[in-house]
Protein backbone atom coordinates (compact mmCIF):
# COMPACT_ATOMS: atom_id res chain seq x y z
CA UNK A 1 0.00 0.00 0.00
CA UNK A 2 1.14 3.53 -0.67
CA UNK A 3 0.11 6.73 1.03
CA UNK A 4 1.14 10.06 -0.49
CA UNK A 5 0.97 13.38 1.32
CA UNK A 6 1.73 16.79 -0.18
CA UNK A 7 2.02 19.96 1.87
CA UNK A 8 3.15 23.47 1.01
CA UNK A 9 4.06 26.65 2.83
CA UNK A 10 4.96 30.15 1.75
CA UNK A 11 7.13 32.20 4.09
CA UNK A 12 7.82 35.90 3.79
CA UNK A 13 10.15 37.45 6.35
CA UNK A 14 12.74 40.18 6.63
CA UNK A 15 15.29 37.51 5.79
CA UNK A 16 13.76 36.98 2.34
CA UNK A 17 10.87 35.21 0.62
CA UNK A 18 10.63 31.43 0.64
CA UNK A 19 8.25 28.78 -0.64
CA UNK A 20 8.47 25.29 0.81
CA UNK A 21 6.84 21.97 -0.08
CA UNK A 22 7.13 18.52 1.47
CA UNK A 23 5.88 15.16 0.24
CA UNK A 24 5.71 11.66 1.65
CA UNK A 25 5.25 8.23 0.11
CA UNK A 26 4.73 5.37 2.56
CA UNK A 27 4.94 1.74 1.46
CA UNK A 28 4.80 -0.08 4.80
CA UNK A 29 4.22 0.49 8.47
CA UNK A 30 7.13 1.93 10.41
CA UNK A 31 7.56 2.02 14.14
CA UNK A 32 11.00 2.50 15.61
CA UNK A 33 11.63 1.10 19.08
CA UNK A 34 13.78 2.85 21.65
CA UNK A 35 16.63 0.39 21.25
CA UNK A 36 16.60 0.67 17.44
CA UNK A 37 18.35 3.34 15.42
CA UNK A 38 18.83 4.84 11.98
CA UNK A 39 21.83 5.80 9.89
CA UNK A 40 21.82 8.64 7.34
CA UNK A 41 23.89 7.93 4.21
CA UNK A 42 24.46 9.74 0.94
CA UNK A 43 22.66 7.97 -1.86
CA UNK A 44 25.21 6.65 -4.38
CA UNK A 45 25.68 9.20 -7.17
CA UNK A 46 24.97 6.60 -9.82
CA UNK A 47 21.31 6.94 -8.73
CA UNK A 48 21.28 10.66 -8.03
CA UNK A 49 23.19 13.63 -6.71
CA UNK A 50 24.78 12.84 -3.37
CA UNK A 51 23.67 15.15 -0.58
CA UNK A 52 26.28 17.43 0.96
CA UNK A 53 28.06 16.23 4.11
CA UNK A 54 26.92 19.24 6.15
CA UNK A 55 23.29 18.63 5.16
CA UNK A 56 23.52 14.97 6.22
CA UNK A 57 25.03 16.09 9.53
CA UNK A 58 22.18 18.58 9.96
CA UNK A 59 19.58 15.82 9.45
CA UNK A 60 21.40 13.43 11.79
CA UNK A 61 21.78 16.05 14.53
CA UNK A 62 18.14 17.10 14.19
CA UNK A 63 16.80 13.55 14.51
CA UNK A 64 18.94 12.89 17.57
CA UNK A 65 17.56 15.90 19.47
CA UNK A 66 14.20 16.87 20.95
CA UNK A 67 11.42 15.13 22.86
CA UNK A 68 11.05 12.44 20.17
CA UNK A 69 14.78 11.92 19.68
CA UNK A 70 15.83 8.98 17.53
CA UNK A 71 19.05 7.03 17.95
CA UNK A 72 21.31 7.98 15.04
CA UNK A 73 24.42 5.96 14.30
CA UNK A 74 27.40 7.82 12.84
CA UNK A 75 27.44 7.40 9.06
CA UNK A 76 31.23 7.16 8.69
CA UNK A 77 31.49 4.58 11.47
CA UNK A 78 28.65 2.52 9.96
CA UNK A 79 30.25 2.49 6.50
CA UNK A 80 33.70 1.68 7.93
CA UNK A 81 32.44 -1.18 10.10
CA UNK A 82 30.58 -2.70 7.16
CA UNK A 83 33.31 -2.10 4.58
CA UNK A 84 32.97 -2.57 1.68
CA UNK A 85 29.23 -3.37 1.52
CA UNK A 86 27.90 0.19 1.93
CA UNK A 87 30.55 2.01 -0.08
CA UNK A 88 29.14 4.06 -3.03
CA UNK A 89 30.37 1.53 -5.60
CA UNK A 90 29.18 -1.61 -3.79
CA UNK A 91 26.08 -0.56 -1.83
CA UNK A 92 22.89 -2.39 -2.84
CA UNK A 93 20.89 -0.40 -5.37
CA UNK A 94 17.57 -1.93 -4.30
CA UNK A 95 16.30 -2.77 -0.80
CA UNK A 96 15.94 -6.41 -1.78
CA UNK A 97 19.71 -6.52 -2.24
CA UNK A 98 20.13 -6.03 1.51
CA UNK A 99 19.30 -9.72 2.00
CA UNK A 100 22.36 -10.70 -0.05
CA UNK A 101 24.56 -8.31 1.95
CA UNK A 102 23.27 -9.61 5.29
CA UNK A 103 23.94 -13.17 4.14
CA UNK A 104 27.68 -12.40 3.92
CA UNK A 105 29.72 -13.90 6.78
CA UNK A 106 29.62 -11.67 9.84
CA UNK A 107 27.63 -8.82 8.24
CA UNK A 108 24.32 -9.40 10.03
CA UNK A 109 26.17 -9.57 13.36
CA UNK A 110 27.87 -6.22 12.72
CA UNK A 111 24.56 -4.59 11.73
CA UNK A 112 22.93 -5.98 14.88
CA UNK A 113 25.74 -4.56 17.01
CA UNK A 114 25.09 -1.06 15.63
CA UNK A 115 21.39 -1.19 16.49
CA UNK A 116 20.52 0.26 13.07
CA UNK A 117 17.06 -0.77 11.85
CA UNK A 118 16.57 1.79 9.06
CA UNK A 119 18.91 3.27 6.46
CA UNK A 120 17.98 6.77 5.28
CA UNK A 121 19.45 7.40 1.83
CA UNK A 122 19.72 11.11 1.07
CA UNK A 123 20.13 12.71 -2.31
CA UNK A 124 19.64 16.20 -3.67
CA UNK A 125 21.34 19.53 -3.22
CA UNK A 126 21.14 23.32 -3.11
CA UNK A 127 21.75 25.39 -6.21
CA UNK A 128 21.36 28.92 -7.52
CA UNK A 129 18.56 29.08 -10.06
CA UNK A 130 18.36 32.76 -10.99
CA UNK A 131 19.68 36.19 -10.17
CA UNK A 132 20.10 39.72 -11.40
CA UNK A 133 20.59 43.38 -10.58
CA UNK A 134 23.73 45.38 -10.05
CA UNK A 135 25.55 46.50 -6.93
CA UNK A 136 28.55 48.79 -6.92
CA UNK A 137 30.68 49.65 -3.91
CA UNK A 138 33.47 52.16 -3.62
CA UNK A 139 35.71 53.91 -1.17
CA UNK A 140 36.90 57.48 -0.93
CA UNK A 141 38.86 59.37 1.72
CA UNK A 142 36.66 59.30 4.80
CA UNK A 143 33.76 57.47 3.14
CA UNK A 144 32.75 53.99 2.00
CA UNK A 145 29.44 53.19 0.32
CA UNK A 146 27.44 50.99 -2.01
CA UNK A 147 24.63 51.72 -4.42
CA UNK A 148 22.35 49.47 -6.41
CA UNK A 149 20.33 46.33 -5.92
CA UNK A 150 21.21 42.67 -6.40
CA UNK A 151 19.10 39.56 -5.98
CA UNK A 152 19.43 35.81 -6.41
CA UNK A 153 17.21 32.78 -6.07
CA UNK A 154 18.23 29.41 -4.63
CA UNK A 155 16.52 26.04 -4.53
CA UNK A 156 17.08 23.26 -1.99
CA UNK A 157 15.60 19.96 -3.17
CA UNK A 158 16.24 16.77 -1.18
CA UNK A 159 14.71 13.31 -0.97
CA UNK A 160 15.19 10.70 1.74
CA UNK A 161 14.48 7.06 0.87
CA UNK A 162 14.01 4.78 3.88
CA UNK A 163 15.00 1.11 3.84
CA UNK A 164 14.04 -1.35 6.56
CA UNK A 165 17.04 -3.62 7.11
CA UNK A 166 14.96 -6.09 9.10
CA UNK A 167 12.57 -6.87 6.25
CA UNK A 168 14.89 -5.84 3.38
CA UNK A 169 12.15 -3.64 1.95
CA UNK A 170 11.63 0.02 1.15
CA UNK A 171 9.49 1.69 3.82
CA UNK A 172 8.88 4.79 1.71
CA UNK A 173 10.35 8.20 1.07
CA UNK A 174 9.98 11.81 2.13
CA UNK A 175 11.13 14.89 0.30
CA UNK A 176 11.24 18.64 0.53
CA UNK A 177 11.69 21.47 -1.93
CA UNK A 178 12.44 24.99 -0.72
CA UNK A 179 12.98 28.01 -2.97
CA UNK A 180 13.95 31.42 -1.71
CA UNK A 181 14.90 34.84 -3.02
CA UNK A 182 17.65 36.81 -1.33
CA UNK A 183 18.68 40.40 -1.99
CA UNK A 184 21.25 43.04 -1.15
CA UNK A 185 20.24 46.69 -1.21
CA UNK A 186 23.02 49.22 -1.61
CA UNK A 187 22.12 52.22 0.52
CA UNK A 188 25.48 53.51 1.75
CA UNK A 189 25.79 50.41 3.96
CA UNK A 190 24.76 47.19 2.12
CA UNK A 191 21.57 45.70 3.58
CA UNK A 192 21.36 41.91 3.03
CA UNK A 193 18.07 40.00 3.14
CA UNK A 194 19.00 36.32 3.01
CA UNK A 195 16.61 33.41 2.49
CA UNK A 196 18.05 30.44 4.40
CA UNK A 197 16.76 27.80 2.03
CA UNK A 198 19.09 24.95 3.01
CA UNK A 199 18.50 25.42 6.74
CA UNK A 200 14.74 25.48 6.15
CA UNK A 201 14.98 22.32 4.01
CA UNK A 202 16.91 20.57 6.78
CA UNK A 203 14.34 21.53 9.44
CA UNK A 204 11.36 20.46 7.35
CA UNK A 205 12.89 17.17 6.20
CA UNK A 206 13.98 16.34 9.76
CA UNK A 207 10.46 16.84 11.11
CA UNK A 208 9.00 14.85 8.22
CA UNK A 209 11.35 11.95 8.95
CA UNK A 210 10.57 12.13 12.67
CA UNK A 211 6.87 11.91 11.88
CA UNK A 212 7.53 9.04 9.48
CA UNK A 213 9.19 6.98 12.22
CA UNK A 214 6.96 7.95 15.15
CA UNK A 215 3.48 8.24 13.71
CA UNK A 216 1.13 8.03 10.77
CA UNK A 217 1.28 4.25 10.40
CA UNK A 218 -0.96 2.65 7.83
CA UNK A 219 -3.71 0.38 9.18
CA UNK A 220 -2.94 -3.33 9.09
CA UNK A 221 -4.77 -5.03 6.23
CA UNK A 222 -7.82 -6.96 7.40
CA UNK A 223 -8.18 -5.20 10.77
Amino acid sequence: MRNIVLTGLALTTLAGCMTARTDESREMQTRIDREEGVVVLAKPQIEGAAAEDDFMDCISDGLAKGKQAIRVHGNNDFVDRLFPWFEPGTAPTRPEGVSDVLARPGVSEVVASTGVRYVVWLDGGTRKTDGGGSLACGAAPGAVGCIGFGWWEKESAYEATIWDLQSAKSAGSVGTNVTGTSAIIGAIVPLPFIARVQGTACNRLTEQLRSFFHGGDLPVSGT
